[in-house]
């Protein structure tokens, strides 16, 4: 193996020892997060609205798991494991593309600028950074090294951006929901019982309890 070449892998051993465990245990955490809210009976949506913002979280912890594990390979140059970063980096492009498609169709839920930032671009440009830095990998160009851990550690902050704010709105709309309940709950006690005028139940309630019996009469 190439002196530069190892010595330019075992720099990044570190990076990708971090990024790759905390990706695996971020994908763990979310498939305990849609249980979560399943058991609460939050999750209402389409299959569409599922997939558009909650699947993709999934995928991105998984790339950068994916991209960690290259970079963990004994490779003899830069070449190969630029080629498989590339390949990742495009299908991760792709998918992207179909979270859009999915996001516009989807009728659940309206996404705001923030939505399309989180969810669309950013992914698209982590994405578009693997597949830029991986063929100047390809090229045996270890500048690229940095664009690659740039790319990959963004979509591991996506994923956590994402998969914090789907707990956060859902967490708000239960709350919301339960203060509607309890309003509703409460318009019920005060409204007349069925069949009783509304001034009998004011005569009713004025003139109090009954008195109670003498025991001695």
């Amino acid at each position: 193996m190439d002196e530069t070449v190892t010595s330019a892998l075992q720099a990044w051993e570190s990076f990708y020892v971090i990024v790759g465990s905390s990706a695996g245990a971020l994908t763990g955490l979310q498939f305990v997060v849609l249980t979560l809210i399943s058991e609460a009976g939050m999750i209402r949506g389409s299959a569409e609205t599922l997939s558009a913002f909650g699947s993709p979280n999934v995928v991105h912890f998984c790339a950068a798991l994916l991209v960690s594990a290259i970079f963990s390979a004994p490779w003899h140059g830069l070449g190969p494991p630029g080629i498989a970063v590339a390949l990742c980096g495009a299908g991760g492009f792709v998918y992207s593309v179909a979270v859009l498609r999915r996001a516009l169709r989807q009728r659940d839920y309206k996404p705001v600028l923030e939505d399309w930032t989180w969810h669309a671009a950013l992914p698209m440009l982590g994405y578009a950074g693997l597949v830029h830095a991986g063929l100047r990998l390809s090229r045996v160009s270890s500048d690229a090294l940095y664009i690659v851990g740039g790319a990959t550690l963004l979509l591991v902050f996506v994923g956590i951006h994402n998969a914090w704010d789907t707990v956060t709105y859902v967490t708000l709309q239960r709350a919301r929901e339960h203060k509607a309940r309890g309003a509703a709950r409460g318009t019920a006690e005060r409204q007349p019982p069925s069949g009783t005028a509304p001034g009998e139940r004011r005569n009713v309630e004025a003139s109090g309890p009954p008195a109670p019996r003498n025991p001695e009469a």
